[in-house]
């Protein structure tokens, strides 16, 4: 049952497709009935002509014309009669698709020869190749097409053309697309590029690029960013980076193309010729910074540094700007016979109005390092070295470096460029030289410290004398100040015993008539103690004030005084004891009070009646005189 049941569906869907299959077979033998589905085109071979005898002409592979072979017209989707299976042969084909970001080469298999000298067949019209017999009848050639197919999809006669797919032409940013052309007229004699042509549309449209005189080979126009429908049988575009000018500098073009221009340097600038923009030659208005889609093959933009510019003669260091690479340090020779080498800086400016002179004159910048600048500042140090020995060329570094930045500075001025310094680096004199210099150096600073420290010594000691005459200084004041005191003191006490003695000489004065007074109320039994004390009175006032006289005075009248009233006494008592008793005591006074040795060689013996003892009254006398200065001599040492 199962395998009845499975025969029965097979027999259910293999009857209708027989059916159908027959139906068009049928359709086709009887009507000639082609239906040509959606997404197809159908390619018509003609078998045989009932009528007439119609050949292809020689050459031709497609029929126009209802010739027996490969029929020009294609079938388009839909139903077509009188197709008849026994005199036309039907092939359906896909539509011919062109993917985005690619284009379709069309190759023509038919069609009039390609012109002499072409190598792509001029466009025209048939409906981008859609319309076989319209090419062919409107004098398509056969071979390369210059149009080509954009992305679409297309009913393309496959019997006639061959469609290549390829990349579109896409210029990424900061680039440019460099053109060379493969067809066109031959480039002029003395020509390097051909010349701009209009309307084009970025060499997009070949047919008006060529009916416009278009050239072939290096263009002078390039494509910018974005993307083209290029066709690569006719141009091959080559990428390369666009013409960036950095700040601070500016770019000296230098075309290779153009009209020969009218000379703007000028008639005193002998280097070249200086054009204005669009001819060629050095043009005259320099490039500011930026990019700019410069063709290099026909232009060559030369960047000028309009900032200071440091080139270094010196082995070790080099500039970011690469132009002193190749420089060195300098060496030279002295006078005396040395070698010794130096390093050299040189800053030097361009203005932008001297660029493209610059430029015409030498070519480049490093040009003008090696032709001017090594050549002019190496030869000026060594000459100037061989006028000096090397310790003067060492001493005297400032003096030659303005000196150079003047004559280096002059001589650049003649070419367009200002020298703004020159400064000298290191110097690297002889190592045997250097130690002499070294060795001379030491002795001098050791000579510079001895000098200072005797320096400092003196110093110390001149301090040291102005401080000891300053602390006797202190005391001499002092001392003043001590004398002025004791002057003043001494003026007081002057002043006080004078007025001591006044009032002493008052009182006496008081006393005295007291005394007399009394003594005129007394009896006259005591007449002469009353005398004797008014004398003793009167030789007591007249000695107190004598002693406050001389303490005024420097006591010299006390002393008077206190004497005259010693004198008096002496002479009482000698009146009332004798003369030769008196003296003979106040011996053994003076002798017990000084300790007077008295020795036996002194002792003088007497004149034999035994009245004047053993001592006689003149020996007394001297020893009394003795005995008075020794204790005026003693009182005078008391008072000191």
């Amino acid at each position: 049952m199962e395998n009845v049941s499975a025969i029965t569906w097979v027999i259910a869907i293999a009857v209708p497709i027989l059916l159908l299959v027959l139906h068009k077979v049928i359709l086709r033998m009887l009507f000639g009935v082609v239906i040509v589905p959606e997404d197809r085109i159908g390619l018509v071979t003609k078998k045989f002509v009932l009528l007439g005898k119609q050949e292809l002409p020689e050459g031709r592979i497609i029929a126009t014309d209802g010739q027996a072979g490969f029929q020009a017209q294609t079938l388009a989707p839909g139903i077509y009669f009188w197709r008849w299976i026994w005199q036309y042969s039907v092939s359906f084909q896909p539509f011919t698709i062109i993917p985005t970001g690619k284009i379709g080469l069309v190759l023509a298999k038919d069609g009039m020869e390609l012109e002499t000298g072409a190598i792509l067949a001029r466009k025209v019209p048939c409906d981008t190749y859609q319309d076989a017999e319209a090419f062919l009848k409107n004098g398509g050639r056969k071979g390369r097409q210059t149009a080509i197919i954009t992305p679409g999809s297309y009913r393309i006669n496959t019997f006639l053309f061959e469609v290549e797919l390829t990349d579109s032409i896409t210029v990424p940013e900061n680039a440019v697309g460099i053109v060379t052309t493969l067809e066109g007229k031959a480039l002029e004699a003395g020509s390097i590029a051909g010349k701009h042509i209009d309307h084009h549309n970025n060499f997009q449209d070949v047919d008006t690029f060529l009916e416009n005189g278009g050239y072939k080979g290096l263009q002078e126009q390039v494509v910018l960013a974005g993307s083209y429908f290029i066709n690569p049988w006719y141009a091959r575009i080559e990428l390369v980076k666009m013409t960036e000018i950095a700040i601070g500098h500016v770019g000296v073009v230098i075309s290779f193309v153009g009209s020969d221009g009218v000379d703007l340097s000028g008639v005193e600038f002998k280097h070249g010729n200086i054009v204005s923009k669009g001819n060629k030659g050095v043009w005259a208005e320099p490039l500011g910074p930026g990019k700019y889609p410069i063709n290099p093959y026909i232009m060559k933009v030369e960047l000028v540094p309009t900032t200071n510019l440091v080139l270094n003669w010196a082995a070790a260091r080099s500039e970011a700007h690469q132009l002193d690479k190749n420089l060195s340090t300098i060496t030279v020779r002295s006078k005396d016979g040395f070698t010794f080498n130096l390093d050299v800086a040189q800053i030097i400016h361009i203005p932008t109005n001297e660029a493209p002179k610059v430029i015409a004159r030498f070519g480049n910048m490093s040009n003008l390092v090696t032709q001017v600048l090594e050549p002019t500042i190496g030869n000026y140090f060594r000459n100037s070295a061989q006028g000096s020995d090397v310790i003067g060329f060492l001493t005297s570094r400032k003096e030659r470096q303005d000196s150079a930045k003047e004559h280096i500075g002059h001589v650049l001025e003649q070419y367009n460029v200002h020298g703004v310094d020159t400064l000298i680096g290191d110097i690297v004199p002889p190592e045997t030289l250097m130690k002499t210099l070294t060795d001379r150096k030491i002795a001098e600073e050791q000579k510079v410290t001895y000098d200072t420290e005797r320096l400092a010594q003196e110093t110390r000691q001149k301090l040291e004398k102005e401080t000891a005459i300053a602390e006797i200084q202190k005391e001499i004041v002092k001392a003043d100040q001590g004398v002025w005191i004791a002057e003043r003191i001494a003026d007081a006490a002057v002043k006080k015993a004078t007025g001591d003695a006044n009032s002493v000489r008052l009182q006496a004065t008081a006393e005295s008539d007291r005394m007399k007074l009394m003594a005129a109320g007394e009896a006259e039994k005591v007449r002469l103690l009353a005398k004797a004390e008014a004398e003793r009175t009167e030789w007591t006032a007249k000695a107190d004030a004598e002693k406050i006289s001389l303490i005024g005075r420097a006591e010299a009248e006390k002393i008077l005084a206190t004497g005259q009233a010693s004198a008096e006494s002496y002479k009482l008592a000698v009146e009332a004891m004798g003369g030769d008793n008196f003296t003979q005591l106040k011996v053994m006074e003076a002798i017990g009070e000084q300790n007077i040795r008295i020795m036996p060689e002194i002792l003088i013996g007497g004149g034999g009646d035994g009245t004047n003892g053993p001592i006689s009254g003149l020996l007394g006398l001297k020893l009394l005189e003795d005995v008075a200065k020794r204790k005026s001599d003693k009182e005078k040492q008391n008072e000191q």
